[in-house]
């Protein structure tokens, strides 16, 4: 135990150690906070550069570059209602129209601290709970990712606004361009219109920056002569009370991000989606109407995307399985340092898991400090002129968008679905389902195909693994209960409960 111990202070007692560590959390925070330059990519640029050093100077800035980007999204997301990341599209929904209201300091504040908390619960879990968890993910088969898939498109009724319809629309429209290029499983073309262009599939990152950064620009050009709201940053750090209120929901949703990180394939995005519907849900009496501002739609999605974290790191250390895109470079990053990750790992070099554990707990700690600092200046972003400020908004979505494949296309692509978006919010359409659609559409296509597969395209068969597996059958029921609490006939019997209540 006292050499685990002296694994896990490695990173905090080596000044070499604890600088690159710092110097990656710094760096991975204003990458996050652009849209368009994501982790996976930063991670992936280390890697060729990081190749000759020794393993434990790699992983502490690879380490440090994933916990900050995780968090840096969350800046423009409340800011400029453009996520720096798929994590933060979440966080988008409340978070701007705090900034709105001129509450973009507080919101900022509120984010890094409920941040830190996620984080600590995810890397506690990698450290006490690693095998049982990553056994438990082991046990999802594919019907069971299927069915994931299912309760997130479930979720449009969170965010269609005041017309379930529009919402279900938007989110089929989202599932539709999800489909766009090569079938994984064929290699055939789909909605392609045999264009070549099209084989690569639409990047979902580009649809979020254009359907969120180009249509607000748009959007921001019938306001040019509103009054400049003033944002208040006199109080950056929460009191003490507002932490204590919002821990419960903190730690509801950080074992959400957890459990769905340590799921191969899925992530933070995925994670945040699940934990703001069960804010949504759950928070009887929320300090705003959810889409208005809400601080319980700030602390959920971000609890769940930083826990997510530590989630994704269980299957990566324990079975050599991503549980995200990062991890998966990550995992590539150890084959080159001569590791072998999974069930050896754990055998042949234990040091690296409490290596890591030490290193994790180190970056979440830098990402509180600096995530802290700079605020003040960050808020103000959102006081700067109209026309300064929409062409920032373009200018960034504009890099985000060709920082993905360093392909000119892409930009069209933004720009396009930048005007579809502003065109959907003007006749009423939300933005959320589209994205969420555009994420979960593939997922669940290739997650039915398997499952069927797996019983020989027998339909009795798929349905009875639905009632006799455990994990099937809780998903099955969860999915039931959702239906029923968006019914029209369930919405009316609760308002008069609610009547009936009060009077």
């Amino acid at each position: 135990m006292s050499t685990d111990l002296s694994y896990f202070l490695m990173p905090w007692l080596d000044p070499s150690l604890m600088m690159l560590t710092a110097l990656g959390t710094f760096a991975g925070i204003y990458i996050g906070a652009i849209p368009g330059l994501s982790v996976t990519m930063a991670v992936s640029i280390l890697i060729s550069f990081t190749f000759s050093w020794e393993v434990n100077d790699a992983l502490a800035l690879m380490v440090g570059v994933y916990m900050g980007g995780v968090y840096g999204g969350s800046r423009t997301a409340i800011l400029l209602n453009i996520p720096g990341a798929p994590s933060a599209i979440a966080t988008s929904f409340d978070g701007f129209p705090l900034a709105k209201l001129g509450e973009a300091g507080k919101a900022i504040g509120v984010t890094t601290v409920v941040s830190f908390i996620g984080g600590m619960v995810g890397i506690v879990v990698l450290a006490l709970a690693a095998p049982m968890v990553a056994d438990f993910a082991l046990m999802f088969a594919p019907r069971d990712y299927l069915l994931l898939a299912v309760m997130g498109l479930l979720l449009v009724g969170s965010m269609s606004g005041e017309s379930l319809a529009k919402g279900l629309f938007s989110g089929a429209l989202g599932i539709t361009i999800g489909m766009v290029g090569m079938d994984p499983l064929t290699a055939e073309g789909r909605f392609t219109f045999d264009s070549v262009t099209l084989l690569g599939g639409i990047p979902y990152v580009v649809v979020m920056i254009g359907m969120f950064g180009i249509s607000e620009a748009i959007s921001q050009l019938h306001h040019l002569k509103d009054v400049v709201i003033r944002q208040d940053v006199s109080k950056i750090l929460p009191s003490w009370s507002t932490v204590v209120k919002y821990i419960p929901l903190s730690i509801r949703t950080s074992f959400i991000g957890v459990i769905i990180g340590a799921l191969p394939g899925t992530g933070g995005d995925i994670a945040a989606l699940f934990a703001y519907d069960h804010a949504k849900r759950s928070v009887k009496k929320p300090s705003r109407p959810f889409g208005q501002g809400a601080y319980e739609g700030l602390v959920a999605p971000e609890a769940a995307n930083n826990a997510a974290v530590g989630g994704a790191y269980i299957p990566m250390l324990t079975l050599g399985i991503p549980g995200d895109a990062v991890t998966a470079v990550m995992i590539g990053a150890l084959y080159i340092h001569g590791l072998k990750p999974g069930p050896m790992l754990m055998i042949e070099t234990p040091h690296l898991f409490w290596f890591s554990v030490g290193n994790l707990t180190l970056a979440n700690i830098f990402m509180l400090i600096f995530g802290l600092m700079g605020i003040r200046l960050f808020a103000k972003i959102v006081e700067i002129p109209k026309g300064v400020l929409i062409p920032l908004i373009v200018l960034l979505s504009v890099v985000g968008a060709y920082a993905i494949n360093n392909n000119v296309v892409d930009i069209y692509w933004m720009l396009g679905f930048g005007i579809f978006g502003y065109l959907l919010k003007m006749y009423g359409f939300q933005i959320g389902p589209v994205i969420l659609g555009v994420i979960l559409g593939p997922l669940m296509d290739v997650s039915y195909r398997r499952a069927m597969m797996s019983v020989n395209n027998t339909p009795d068969a798929f349905f009875m693994d639905l009632l006799t597996n455990p994990i099937s059958l809780v998903l099955t029921l969860a999915i039931l209960f959702m239906l029923i609490g968006q019914t029209p006939l369930w919405t009316k019997l609760k308002a008069g409960l609610a009547k009936a209540k009060a009077a």
